[in-house]
């Protein structure tokens, strides 16, 4: 360019002014007609205008749509708070209605059996390799000691062991210590209900000339002084008469499920007449 840079800015805006009176000048004299540039002008600016104009449309569209989702997150998040809280709700009269129709079993057991019990809420688990304990929410304060039986609306549980002032520590018909008098029901053949951990419990000294099937009942002799007569322990499901000796071996499935307990009844004692 033949001028020098300092002077670029200035001769460009002098060229648009003189442009710019130009076009005037053109309108001026033919106020009824458009000028060649002015066309031109309107032909170079309607697309870019068209473009700008859908451009801002576009971002004005996007802004909606933003505050539109925003709006729509608050309300979810609001909704969401609200159908947990219902749930929870739900959950808790659900919860509240089992533990009332456990609660009424429990109670019909005891009329059923007439005789005085305890009701128990478990309040722990033991269940190592070892040992099959529970804990119950009732102790000495209640009447509780060990030797007492404990029974739930499914049959035989245990009996306590141990307690404190509050709390008592029940041993389950599985534990390999437990020994329960027990008896076939249909044959009535008596045996000793000794707990076998995860397996269940066998029942021992049955002779082989008994005829016992899988399937039949195990209930309670009332020999011992421990457990009333009658009370179902479990069922038959394994019979072997093979093994040479006295005796079969009979593998029984307890009527409780220990993994499930929740609540408990104790047998008191009968007072005697003085």
């Amino acid at each position: 360019m033949f001028f020098p840079k300092k002077y670029h800015a200035v001769t460009i805006a002098s060229i648009l002014i003189v442009l710019s009176l130009v076009i005037l000048s053109f309108n001026l004299k033919r106020p009824d007609e458009v000028g060649f540039v002015r066309k031109l002008v309107m032909e170079v600016a309607a697309p870019i205008e068209s473009l700008i104009t859908g451009t801002f449309e576009g971002i004005r569209g996007v802004w909606k749509r933003y505050i539109f989702l925003v709006g729509v997150e608050d309300e979810n998040r609001s909704l969401k708070k609200k159908v947990d809280s219902l749930t929870n709700e739900i959950i808790r009269y659900r919860e509240a209605y089992l533990e009332s129709t456990r609660l009424k079993e429990h109670l019909s057991l005891r009329e059923s059996q007439r005789m005085p019990m305890v009701s128990a809420r478990v309040v722990g688990k033991e269940n190592s390799s070892i040992f099959k304990t529970i804990l119950i929410n009732k102790g000495t304060a209640d009447g509780m000691k060990a030797g007492l039986a404990v029974i739930s609306v499914e049959g035989v549980v245990g009996r306590i062991v141990e307690s404190s002032w509050n709390v008592s520590r029940v041993l389950l018909a599985i534990d390999y210590n437990s020994n329960i008098d027990a008896m076939i029901q249909g044959t009535r053949s008596q045996g000793i209900l000794q707990g076998g951990g995860a397996m269940g419990c066998n029942l021992k000294y049955v002779e082989r000339s008994e005829e016992v099937k899988v399937g039949d009942a195990v209930l309670t002799s009332g020999m011992g002084g421990i457990f009333p007569k009658g009370l179902l322990i479990g069922t038959v499901v394994s019979v072997d008469r093979k093994d040479s000796g006295l005796f079969q071996k009979i593998e029984v499935m307890p009527a409780v499920y220990f993994s499930r307990l929740e609540e408990v009844s104790v047998i008191l004692p009968e007072e005697k007449p003085l």
